[in-house]
């Protein structure tokens, strides 16, 4: 079972995911992320910092997910494993919408081929919805801000976000990012636990 958690930069998301690891111990949880979980994701973060152009940022971010499926889910999956993932194909339609907008005319049809065929669609995905202004807040306090962590960016990642949530209720679940962490840790725990069986 594929279960992935997504949400704008500042949202909670990785911590929450942190948190799961220890609480769902007893299901032996396999904890990925992108971009990161391959060694193409570290190249993605480089793309991120030194702001390369657009499309081929988009395209590094394909290519780690399918290094990603390749080497981590796909595997896990065959394994009957339950996988968590902090962020996944959804972060690149919210995220590469916007970087994208102005340099090529249809930015999700084209998103959308791109992965059309090959990718493998989450089973149960929580998105951590707060205000914008709420989360950079909360970024800032990490240091240097990428170049998407500016107020109008992030506006419209949550809005893509909310659009996708919209899209496909059967899947995502929608959770407050401003209630208490431990909140939050013990809804999904239970979420997780009540759609895996255990």
């Amino acid at each position: 079972m594929l279960i992935t958690i997504e949400g704008i930069d500042g949202c909670g998301k990785s911590s929450l995911h942190e948190a799961l690891a220890g609480r769902l111990r007893d299901l032996s949880p396999v904890m990925t992320r992108e971009p990161g979980a391959t060694w193409i994701g570290d190249q993605v973060r480089r793309a991120i910092a030194e702001q390369v152009d657009p499309i081929a940022e988009a395209l590094l971010f394909v290519a780690d997910h399918a290094a990603h499926l390749r080497e981590v889910v796909r595997p896990a999956l065959a394994d009957g494993r339950l996988l968590i993932s902090d962020r996944y194909i959804d972060s690149r339609f919210a995220y590469q919408e916007v970087s994208l907008s102005g340099f090529l005319p249809d930015p999700p049809g084209w998103l959308s081929a791109v992965h059309n065929g090959w990718t493998i669609i989450p089973d149960l995905t929580f998105l951590l919805v707060l205000p914008v202004e709420t989360a950079l807040a909360r970024t800032q306090k990490r240091g240097a801000a990428e170049h998407f962590e500016k107020t109008e960016v992030l506006t419209k990642v949550q809005n893509n976000y909310l659009n996708r949530a919209r899209a496909e209720p059967g899947r995502f679940v929608i959770i407050d990012g401003a209630l208490a962490p431990e909140t939050i840790l013990n809804f999904v725990e239970s979420k997780i636990r009540k759609r895996a069986g255990k």
